[in-house]
């Protein structure tokens, strides 16, 4: 999961719970202490996962499914370089959203999304009263970028890129820190699916994240949260972070209704919490695990936790997908089509589907190759599978967790 809006309370939620518990939000969150920061990729591999578990105070409860919100702060060495770059010291005073005065120094560390550009940015950027003496590539580039008919324009320049590289590419637009405010986004939370069940952990809370880590432009990237996590969340630093409930992406309410988890990377966290939430409740209904990931040397995340699964009988099958193993890639959405007559076998028999994961490509071949495996075994068209997709999602028996 990733950026937030600020979560409404859970419609189902009693009075009562929320009396007993305090209520921890992106404005007020919970300074939790980081307990475990493990890495779980192994040597050679092309990504940084790691696995975190964070301290929680009593009464504070979560369910799988749910997601934890982090709240971000930017590097100070990108402060630094933003507030040298456009001239200030960082004492100046500011308004923060609140109208509570603060340093421009600490606006760009805790309010300002200063890390990936958006389009919006850019067009803000362009209408400030100095835009048109800016520097650097000129005004009339600037211009050229700004406005919905330069729409393609502008999201080719902002992909890869930071508010770092607009006032480089284009300084001296900023005559007032304040204005930075009508400019840039707030630094939103980002959310994390939640890879523990609170019946096996119950005074923490724990999670699977890659951090984000690439060279575009010139430049060294590194996500906001996830590296703020990967380098600077060390056992016994405090995070803030704060519960945000998922209604949508909830086990089976009947315990012995089988599972089916699809969940390529780290959309294998919430999967984590559903197997072990089942296994510590003893539920009987069978559960059925699809993992994918570049090679199984380097990437088959939680590899001993899922042996142990099978050998208690918690896990009745689990399927790999390693992409890169082989000359021909392969994809969870690969082994639903090789399984079709299984897969089709547990639907039948009242399966839940869930996919956690890439909402732009992943979660779209994977309900594709749903489609076909429900025609390919029915003996049925298509459009029969796409009806039969449609009664899945009716009894809520089709869910995604996707970003």
């Amino acid at each position: 999961m990733n950026e937030l809006q600020e979560p409404a309370p859970s419609a189902d939620q009693a009075p009562s719970d929320a009396a007993l518990r305090p209520r921890y939000t992106r404005n007020n969150p919970y300074n939790s202490t980081v307990l475990v920061n493990r890495l779980l990729s192994g040597e050679g591999s092309e990504k940084e996962t790691r696995h975190f578990a964070f301290s929680l105070e009593e009464g504070i409860t979560y369910t799988p499914g749910d997601a934890v919100g982090v709240v971000p702060e930017n590097r100070a060495e990108v402060v630094d370089e933003v507030l040298y770059t456009l001239g200030f010291t960082g004492y100046e005073r500011v308004l923060d959203h609140y109208k509570n005065e603060i340093s421009f120094a600490e606006a760009l560390r805790t309010w300002l999304a200063i890390g990936k550009l958006a389009r919006g940015t850019v067009s803000q950027y362009a209408k400030l009263p100095a835009a048109a003496g800016v520097g650097g590539r000129g005004p009339e580039a600037l211009q050229r970028l700004s406005g919905p008919e330069n729409k393609l324009l502008a999201d080719e320049y902002c992909w890869g890129r930071e508010f770092i590289d607009l006032i480089t590419d284009f300084p001296g637009a900023i005559g007032n820190p304040q204005e930075l405010f009508s400019v840039l986004p707030r630094l939103a939370p980002r959310l994390y699916s939640i890879a523990s069940s609170q019946a096996v952990h119950p005074d923490t809370v724990e999670l699977t994240v890659r951090v984000v880590r690439y060279s575009t432009h010139g430049r060294t990237r590194l996500g906001v949260a996830s590296g703020q996590m990967g380098e600077r969340a060390h056992v016994g630093a405090v995070l803030p972070i704060f519960l945000h409930s998922n209604q949508n992406f909830r086990l089976p309410e009947d315990s012995s209704a089988p599972a089916i988890m699809i969940g390529p990377g780290t959309g294998i966290a919430p999967f984590r919490a559903f197997l072990e939430e089942r296994r510590a409740k003893h539920d009987t209904g069978k559960n059925w695990l699809v993992f994918g990931d570049q090679h199984h040397a380097t990437d088959f995340l939680y590899e001993e936790l899922w042996s142990e699964m099978q050998a208690d009988g918690t896990l009745t099958r689990l399927d790999t997908a390693f992409s890169r193993d082989q000359a021909s890639k392969i994809y969870v959405q690969d082994r639903l089509r090789e399984n079709a007559e299984e897969l089709y076998a547990w639907l039948e028999r009242g399966a839940y589907f869930y996919v956690c994961g890439d909402a732009i490509r992943m979660a779209k071949d994977v309900e594709q190759a749903l489609l076909d495996a429900v025609a390919k075994a029915s003996n049925g068209s298509l459009d029969h599978a796409a009806e039969y997709l449609a009664a899945m999602k009716q009894q809520k028996r089709y869910r995604r967790d996707i970003y």
